[in-house]
């Protein structure tokens, strides 16, 4: 019988926009099943989140990034694999967002190039200069979305069509590393509860609807897909790439 038991000890990680949210349930889950994790943020300081990482006996540091620029990203993933003491095998791409809920025809130019600056070219960006260093067997995990697959809500057509992206790159990346024994995989979240993106973007009539329309009852959680990361990561998916992972109680059929 295989040991599903995951341990991470000995790995280095990267995880972007982990100062809230989705990313800070995988930074977390990472480090306490032994992994050394930095995270990046934006909008939200990530320091409390490294000072837990580091009270669990683990190396950690939070940097503040733009990951839409790529010296900036270069500059960071740089300091990352020095405080982590070596090349980074574990990076997940997280950073990530709607923006602004925007119909098609209203769609200025900058707001397309920044939807997909935030979501696609943050993960081109992130996953390049982590590679430069990456040793072999490493993992690639990109935090995708149910949009990219049923198109979102209202005005996210950009959005949609960003994470649909995701699955094109991780499918394509999958077959370029596949010899060196790196993974890449994609996550594609429904609602999750819980989250400055519903927070912002998502009507509590909306969120309640969601939740109706879900089969298992209830709203995602953040920890559901940190779970989902946390085995995409492991030694027990070496054999699982360019795979997109559904985590969304089922909405996706019902």
């Amino acid at each position: 019988m295989t040991d599903l038991t995951i341990d991470l000890t000995g790995h280095r990680a990267l995880v972007t926009g982990g100062g809230t949210g989705i990313g800070k349930e995988i930074a977390l889950q990472l480090a306490r099943a032994g992994a050394d994790v930095v995270i990046t943020y934006r909008s939200h300081d990530g320091s409390d989140v490294a000072e837990e990482i580091t009270s669990l006996g683990r190396r950690s540091a939070a940097f503040a990034l733009d990951a839409t620029d790529s010296a900036s990203v270069d500059s960071v993933v740089a300091q990352a694999v020095e405080v982590l003491g070596g090349g980074i095998d574990i990076v997940v791409n997280n950073a990530g967002g709607l923006v602004a809920r925007v119909p098609l025809v209203e769609m200025t130019d900058e707001h397309w190039h920044a939807v997909m600056d935030v979501n696609l070219s943050s993960a081109f960006y992130v996953t390049r200069a982590a590679l430069r260093d990456m040793p072999d067997g490493g993992r690639i995990v990109t935090i995708g979305s149910q949009a990219g697959q049923n198109g979102g809500g209202a005005g996210a057509v950009a959005y949609a069509a960003s994470k649909s992206a995701i699955e094109g790159f991780t499918r394509g990346l999958a077959k370029e590393l596949g010899g060196r024994g790196i993974t890449v995989n994609a996550i594609a979240p429904g609602f999750i509860g819980d989250t400055p993106f519903h927070a912002t973007f998502t009507p509590e009539a909306g969120q309640k609807a969601a939740v109706a329309g879900t089969p298992v009852g209830r709203a995602g959680r953040p920890s559901d897909v940190a779970a989902a990361t946390l085995f995409l990561v492991s030694e027990q998916a070496s054999f699982q790439t360019g795979t997109l992972m559904d985590v969304n109680g089922g909405t996706w059929f019902s």
